[in-house]
């Protein structure tokens, strides 16, 4: 009997229980909005990586440095940009509301590298000489070799997608037949020489054969 009345109160106070856990997790969610400045000038700072630490989780500022980043309060995000110092912040716990903005400041940071110093060959006869006589090992010849298989170029031209500009030049084609040809049937392959001896030369070639 004991036990039917804990299960019955257990199964009252339920939508209770996970009314309030809702709640809780609900108010712990927070949006950081802000943006990334330098500490001395004010300058906004574009492309720097705010990442959630000890997650896999980020977003990078626009050109006017200002970002947006959901997260749980006690976080501690970690501001990071090439010539500045890294910055972390922690999202205090405390924090009323689900939304909060966000000044950044970052310091720059000068980095030191060694001199190095590019000096010319004295005479192009010496550089041509060197240039002749250079010695390039055997496996650079092979991988060059396979690159330029023309089996290996084909294949890759089969199969690899092409690019905006190739996308923009085959629909200009396909448009330009279609206005030239506006209005009457256009013409069959099957009955053009040219295409037959492209075919021809395709199938010798081996162009049909399967490439398992």
């Amino acid at each position: 009997m004991h036990k039917k009345l804990i299960i019955l109160f257990s199964l009252l106070f339920m939508p209770f229980l996970l009314r309030a856990q809702l709640k809780a997790f609900k108010d712990s969610i927070i949006q950081i909005s802000g943006i990334t400045m330098t500490a001395d000038s004010l300058r906004a700072i574009p492309a720097v990586s705010i990442l959630v630490k000890g997650q896999n989780r980020g977003t990078i500022s626009n050109s006017q440095g200002v970002f947006s980043i959901v997260a749980f309060k006690g976080d501690t995000l970690t501001f990071s940009a090439v010539g500045f110092r890294k910055k972390d912040y922690r999202i205090p716990v405390e924090l009323v509301g689900n939304s909060y903005s966000l000044i950044q400041l970052m310091t720059e940071d000068t980095l030191y590298l060694a001199e190095t110093v590019i000096h010319p060959y004295p005479t192009r006869r010496e550089f041509e000489k060197m240039f002749v006589n250079m010695d390039i090992p055997n496996d650079m010849y092979e991988v060059a070799r396979k690159n330029n298989e023309q089996a290996k170029l084909r294949a890759m031209a089969r199969y690899i997608p092409v690019d905006g500009g190739g996308a923009y030049n085959v629909f200009m084609q396909k448009q330009q037949q279609s206005l030239y040809y506006a209005g009457q049937t256009p013409p069959q392959n099957i009955f053009n020489p040219l295409a037959w001896a492209q075919f021809i030369e395709s199938w010798k070639r081996g162009d049909f054969k399967r490439k398992d």
